[in-house]
């Protein structure tokens, strides 16, 4: 039984300086977590927002596009996959969204997080499940941030040929596993989730030009653990 939608979100904030948080990438192998934080302008609105994972690459784009255009303000906050691996998945996430909102040229009044947590920052805020499809600044944070991750991917393809990154964007795909065991992990992969802590016990580095991880270093257990 298919479920049912969940009902318009009633924000207790009224005001202009509404600020809408998402992330991508939290489950990937390689590359880092990356957030955007978006401020919309009333009087300059958006037709079509929407849940960034349900529009087609091709209106993702043009809607990244008049984003930049049209929004008060927006910012990207990011995690890089060492950060990743020291601070674990959900810390780095959360620190990639406090980025991204300080990173905003106008400062928001209250702040709307997609999920069902906010970090622990400075700005009156809450979160909202499924806020990608229920708050259009929401959505908007969700357009910016997997544009350019994706964006990003189809860069790490160039420098790391053979993954198969700009098709699949780093998740755990068979394709991707498949060359991890072929051809080893890259500078980038994130060296704490499980999969890449095996190929690089059992392969190695990509090409051998990989620093070996320092010993002190220790990850913990359930970093690979439920993450979307």
């Amino acid at each position: 039984m298919p479920k049912s939608p969940l009902p318009p979100f009633e924000c207790r904030y009224n005001g202009s300086l509404l600020a809408g948080v998402d992330e991508v990438g939290r489950g990937p192998l390689i590359g880092a977590v990356v957030t955007a934080a978006v401020i919309l302008d009333p009087d300059r609105p958006i037709a079509g927002l929407a849940d960034s994972k349900k529009l087609t690459e091709k209106r993702r784009n043009a809607l990244y596009d008049q984003i930049l255009e049209h929004a008060k303000a927006w910012s990207i906050g990011r995690c890089e996959s060492h950060e990743i691996d020291r601070l674990n998945i959900y810390q780095a996430t959360m620190l990639a969204m406090e980025r991204a909102v300080s990173g905003l040229a106008v400062v928001p009044e209250y702040v709307l997080v997609d999920g069902n947590r906010c970090p622990k920052w400075r700005w009156p805020s809450e979160p909202v499940v499924k806020g990608d499809s229920r708050v259009a600044a929401i959505s908007a944070a969700s357009i910016i941030a997997k544009v350019t991750r994706d964006r990003e991917m189809e860069a790490l393809e160039a420098r790391f040929p053979g993954f198969g990154l700009a098709q699949h964007k780093g998740y755990p795909t068979p394709v991707h596993l498949e060359a991890l065991r072929r051809l080893g992990a890259t500078i980038e992969h994130r060296r704490s989730f499980r999969p890449v802590q095996e190929v690089i016990e059992t392969v190695g580095f990509y090409q051998d030009h990989v620093a070996p991880e320092p010993e002190e270093l220790q990850y913990r257990a359930d970093l690979f653990e439920d993450i979307d």
